[in-house]
């Protein structure tokens, strides 16, 4: 839980390097990758990701900066990284210039209900590592390595010295 603009910068700037790490591991072609016809691409799920930060949080009267909900997806990974991290160290300076503790009690109007900054916040976080867990399975899917987020990825075991678990 947020309570305090500390457990913010704390969390999220966790969670931003988790992203971060994720979309490092994208390639240009990996872009195209997706479940089946129906479902988002990789590159729609990253940007999707990006674009939330922005546009979640313009809905609590921060800046949303260049970026708009209908910004068109970048044609390379490193552009939606980019752009992702600009968006989202962004937020996180405006969050400790601009409000403080008490603002985070402030309600706004989110998706048709009233909901604390705080909220709105800490569902941001889930909203990204929920899609960053669909990534995953598209980034196995298309051959790309898939670095640890919470804890060592399989490939990653290997490098502790150690055999990954079974399952």
């Amino acid at each position: 839980m947020i309570r305090t603009i500390k457990d913010f910068e704390f969390l999220w700037s966790r969670e931003l390097e988790a992203t971060q790490k994720l979309f490092k591991h994208l390639t240009d072609k990996s872009l195209s990758q997706q479940v089946n016809p129906e479902g988002r691409t990789l590159a729609r799920l990253a940007w999707h990701i990006t674009i939330s930060v922005v546009e979640t949080m313009s809905g609590t009267g921060l800046d949303a900066g260049t970026l708009k909900k209908d910004s068109p997806i970048p044609a390379s990974a490193r552009e939606i990284l980019a752009a992702f991290s600009k968006a989202s160290l962004s937020l996180l300076e405006q969050v400790k210039t601009k409000w403080t503790d008490a603002t985070l009690e402030q309600k706004d109007n989110m998706y048709g209900q009233q909901w604390t900054r705080s909220a709105t916040l800490t569902s941001l976080l889930f909203h990204m590592a929920h899609h960053r867990g669909q990534m995953t399975v598209l980034m196995r899917q298309a051959g790309l390595e898939v670095p640890g987020i919470y804890g060592p990825a399989r490939q990653e075991w290997k490098a502790f010295g150690m055999q990954a678990p079974a399952l």
